[in-house]
């Protein structure tokens, strides 16, 4: 019949929906939209007249906010990203068939998290327990998912709320949780096609 949805192929199921695209999209947008006119040295620089000093450390990196309001954002954020992460460890040894597409979300989180516990100037970020994962694999996968595009959109809030180079680790931990969360919806959908 002509009015059939055509059925799922190989290269159709793994396609993103249109949905995730414009919604990725629309977040990539205004989080650029909204750190288009943001500054890193809040001082203008020597050519516009302020200081000169820079925010950097003697060894290169930049140092550690002191900006209560910085800290505190930055700190959540570590705790978030420390909790997803330890999700994402679970999951890949309760199903150890997940394990594959999980280390790609895990090294971008270790990764993350190492960056917002370097600029927050706080410790090392702790996450409280989560409740266990769904049972089953493909409920491990939504719940994964479901998870990363909160935290994206929590992380583009937290990054219009901030300026400068501490705006765009958010804005780049929030775009790199969107793609995960559609890599992760994808790879769901993918399993179930296969069925």
């Amino acid at each position: 019949m002509p009015n059939d949805p055509e059925p799922l192929t190989r290269w159709s199921a793994a396609l993103v929906s249109r949905r995730a695209t414009l919604r990725t999209v629309a977040l990539s947008a205004g989080t650029t939209a909204l750190l288009a006119g943001c500054k890193d040295d809040p001082g203008g620089g020597p050519a516009a007249g302020g200081d000169s000093k820079s925010t950097k450390g003697p060894d290169g990196k930049p140092e550690p906010s002191t900006d209560p309001a910085v800290v505190a954002a930055m700190s959540a954020a570590a705790g978030q990203v420390a909790q997803v992460a330890q999700r994402l460890t679970a999951a890949s040894k309760l199903y150890p068939a997940l394990r594959t597409q999980l280390t790609t979300a895990a090294k971008y989180h270790a990764q993350h998290l190492a960056k917002l516990n370097e600029v927050s100037g706080a410790g090392p970020a702790t996450a409280p327990p989560l409740p266990a994962l769904p049972k089953g694999s493909e409920a491990a996968m939504a719940d994964l998912a479901t998870r990363e595009q909160k935290l994206s959109v929590a992380h583009a809030i937290a990054a219009a709320k901030l300026s400068g180079p501490n705006a765009r680790l958010l804005a780049m931990v929030a775009a790199a949780e969107s793609q995960l969360a559609n890599s992760l919806t994808v790879t769901a959908k993918k399993k179930q096609a296969a069925r």
